[in-house]
């Protein structure tokens, strides 16, 4: 089962990617360095971690109907942002797939 620190490392080895934690709660962003866009937002609810990542429009809905650990974004863009629930039930492979798509999303047009 993945964890929120395997995460943070899996998107701090993409390029330019650095940890901010911009509400001084132990909650983690990652932003890319050239825009200073998010692409991956770590925090605890209901006793587990919780990832929210950029996805392509229409990605969303199909996220969450094949995969049980992923739901409709906390406090983000639902059509822009999914969550996904660090539970086990999701491979991290998948995960990491997610957060350097996310990644990829949110670089420059």
């Amino acid at each position: 089962m993945m964890t929120r620190e395997q995460a943070l490392s899996a998107a701090l080895e993409l390029p330019g990617a650095y940890t901010d934690t911009p509400f001084h709660d132990g909650n983690w962003v990652v932003v890319r360095r050239g825009n200073r866009k998010i692409f991956l937002a770590t925090f605890e609810r209901q006793g587990n971690i919780w990832l929210n990542v950029k996805v392509r429009p229409g990605w969303s809905d199909v996220l969450i109907s094949h995969f049980e650990a992923v739901v409709p974004a906390y406090h983000m863009n639902k059509r822009h942002w999914v969550s996904i629930i660090l539970d086990g039930t999701m491979e991290d492979g998948e995960i990491i797939r997610l957060i350097e798509e996310s990644y990829d999303l949110t670089g420059k047009k």
